[in-house]
């Protein structure tokens, strides 16, 4: 598996860590960084394990140009607002791709990689820890299946000392992170709660809250399903230093509580009187379920169709809150 890295700051670091690991069945042949000072960070990840370094071309078109014939796959770990064009680019080069999340900043933009997918016939897999998870995947087959009956009201919440920790960080810049909190760290409630929920709002109104600074930090949404169902989401990353979730479907046959990234799973059946833990094996990390999906031997978890709900969402809470949390209706 020959791979080029697009991005090499602090996730794509940790990323190229556990790819280390696996290095007999990929290799990482290029990386893409206009930043000298994060390649250098990148690149010593590689000397400290004792592997080669792979070289560093800054310009994504010229990289797919002259290392066409030596690639297999991209993994794209970059700001927010350069997903679309980096992930379009890299499909159409003929690249099956991992994209880290959010996918895309707006919906048009989700409906647009969904096409090219589709017409280049490559694998887009976003990496997303919710949907990649064993406590959401198989709690999403559960509620299809009616184990639960039906979805009432999704009750769910982020948080996280997020406005200290991202002082000076390009999150903080709207205008390539696309958002503040909710559209970070909240990025993963609103993706695990439109993947178990497996239908798109209708309605949404939302309230978010800068308090000063350039962006978001908290917000509250209140929401309709197409099927009827309720759903609130609620994002705080002004608090203390912390971060932690909490998501909540209250059916007609049980209850159900799990994580945003799927990190909790407990299930309370009609008749039983508690919230029971359910165990499940461990969950392969986002390269080895990739490999596995591009191998063949699983679904793609975490497929752009989940994104595109996403992004709808998202496009529907940025217009609720310009407007004071005014109701806004969404197409379906």
């Amino acid at each position: 598996m020959r791979v080029a890295m697009i991005g090499c700051g602090g996730m794509a670091r940790g990323h190229a860590r556990r790819m280390l690991e696996l290095r007999d069945t990929n290799q990482i042949v290029v990386v893409c960084e206009p930043v000298p000072e994060m390649y250098d960070a990148f690149a010593k990840v590689f000397s400290d394990a004792g592997a080669p370094v792979p070289p560093n071309e800054p310009d994504l078109a010229k990289l797919l140009k002259d290392y066409a014939d030596q690639l297999d796959v991209a993994f794209i770990i970059t700001p927010h607002a350069y997903h679309f064009e980096q992930a379009k680019a890299c499909l159409e080069a003929g690249l099956d791709t991992l994209l880290e999340k959010p996918m895309v900043i707006t919906a048009d933009e989700a409906r647009r990689l969904i096409e090219t997918r589709d017409r280049t016939g490559k694998l887009l897999v976003i990496a997303f820890n919710g949907s990649l998870s064993a406590q959401v995947r198989s709690t999403a087959k559960l509620l299809r299946a009616g184990e639960f009956g039906e979805i009432m009201t999704i009750t769910a919440s982020v948080w996280e000392g997020w406005q200290n920790d991202k002082i000076g960080h390009w999150k903080k810049d709207p205008v390539i992170s696309g958002g503040g909190f909710m559209f970070d760290t909240g990025a993963h409630m609103m993706n695990t709660v439109s993947d178990l929920a497996g239908e798109d709002f209708v309605q949404v109104a939302a309230w978010l809250e800068n308090r000063g600074d350039t962006v978001d930090l908290d917000g509250v949404v209140i929401g309709k399903l197409k099927s009827g169902a309720l759903v609130t989401l609620t994002a705080c990353g002004s608090t203390i230093k912390s971060i932690g979730s909490d998501v909540k479907i209250f059916c007609s046959k049980g209850i159900i509580r799990t994580g945003v990234w799927g990190e909790i799973l407990e299930y309370q059946r009609f008749g039983e009187k508690n919230l029971t833990p359910v165990t499940l094996a461990a969950t392969p990390g986002v390269w080895q379920q990739f490999l596995a999906v591009r191998n063949g031997e699983i679904d793609n978890p975490s497929p752009p169709e989940i994104g595109l709900r996403m992004a709808k969402l998202w496009d529907a809470i940025q217009l609720s809150a310009k407007q004071n949390g005014a109701v806004v209706r969404l197409d379906s």
